[in-house]
């Protein structure tokens, strides 16, 4: 998740938001990249912002995603998305497709170095999810909307027309492979590469088939809200997440780095950072930031290193007594949060999602097992 971290990312305030065009950076928890819209080449790709990331509908103006209908690769993806939507409508996927597509983004990350991007598409897919609403699509969650226009200018969801330009090529080539399914799909690979647990997943997740069944603004979290600890609950509680759940998810920082001239946070670079992998440039959590392991949480606590960025909803997970016992467990015992974290990730991944056939697609009989680390 080189910069491109920011799951479900977090936004940065108004007087912090950048612009809009240029290039991209992100996350779904408490990541706060807004990055630039890049329509750029691979180098690029590695500039995204950590999965985390969290942002706030008030904090974008979208007038700048003008850039979007402008872009040399954008009129091909939106040209096709009525035509690759309608051939995965109420479609479970292929295994043997799915299972092949998994390798060819095993290829992408290692030429790329997207891993930050790629998780944060799966979070913001899922991410919208309302435990309220029963009735599917309107309950959002993991269906493939992020691929239409619409929720892309989404202020949440800056730069990652970057991670579907990097993914379309697949859906192309694999069409037996909803975007529900590959949008999660890169995710849980990106975690797996870069050295995380074997996410338990399951696949056949059904596409919404229209611009129309997608989710409203404001869904996603937010970077810097006066409340960081009520404001995670209040989003995270939503989606039927718990205080163990929210922790082990903010770990996904450990992946990924934000530049200020794109989301208002962190420095322009840091002696981590300057020479890349990808662009250089920004600030991250860890020293190692395309390395998933448990150092977000032994960084955060010690706060010994000015090199490395604290969000406040990085702080808080050490201030708020509930998250404290997890973020202090975390910090000690990495087995622990690679436990934890799979298992959350997987929930996450299932979200208000719509599985054809209903109990899923299992590949390598890894769903609902017990947990596995990655080699």
């Amino acid at each position: 998740m080189a910069e491109c971290l920011s799951h479900l990312t977090l936004s940065p305030s108004p007087t912090k938001m950048a612009s809009l065009t240029g290039t991209s950076s992100s996350r779904l928890l408490p990541s706060v990249y807004r990055a630039r819209i890049s329509l750029s080449s691979s180098s690029s790709a590695s500039s995204y912002l950590s999965p985390l990331s969290l942002s706030s509908s008030s904090s974008y103006s979208l007038s700048p995603l003008k850039c979007l209908r402008s872009s040399p690769l954008l009129p091909h993806f939106f040209l096709n998305q009525k035509r690759s939507s309608m051939s995965t409508v109420a479609a479970a996927s292929d295994p043997a497709q799915l299972k092949s597509a998994r390798e060819d983004i095993k290829v992408l990350l290692k030429s790329k170095f997207c891993h930050p991007i790629l998780v944060r598409i799966g979070w913001h897919d899922a991410g919208t999810y309302n435990k309220n609403i029963e009735e599917w699509p309107k309950r959002g969650g993991a269906n493939g909307s992020l691929r239409f226009e619409i929720e892309l200018k989404h202020g949440a969801n800056a730069g990652l027309v970057n991670a579907l330009n990097l993914l379309q090529p697949i859906k192309d080539k694999y069409s037996g492979v909803t975007y529900a399914d590959l949008f999660q799909l890169a995710s849980a690979t990106a975690i797996e590469e870069a050295g995380g647990p074997k996410i338990p997943m399951k696949y056949g997740r059904v596409d919404v088939s229209a611009p129309e069944q997608c989710p409203e603004e404001g869904r996603l979290p937010s970077a810097g809200p006066p409340k960081p600890a009520d404001h995670l609950r209040e989003i995270f509680y939503r989606m039927g997440l718990n205080d163990q759940e929210i922790v082990a998810l903010s770990g996904a920082h450990t992946l990924g780095r934000s530049r200020p001239d794109r989301s208002g946070w962190g420095k322009p670079e840091t002696k981590y950072t300057k020479n890349g992998p990808g662009a250089p440039g920004g600030q991250s959590w860890t020293v190692e930031w395309l390395k998933f392991d448990n150092s977000y949480f032994k960084d955060i606590k010690e706060r010994r290193d000015e090199d490395l960025l604290v969000l406040p909803t990085d702080a808080v997970i050490f201030e708020d007594p509930s998250f404290k016992v997890y973020a202090e467990k975390y910090a000690e015992d990495q087995e622990a949060f690679f436990k934890d974290y799979a298992e959350a990730h997987a929930k996450l991944s299932n979200l208000g999602a719509k599985f054809d056939p209903p109990q899923g697609i299992v590949l390598d009989g890894v769903a609902g097992e017990k947990f596995v680390a990655a080699n």
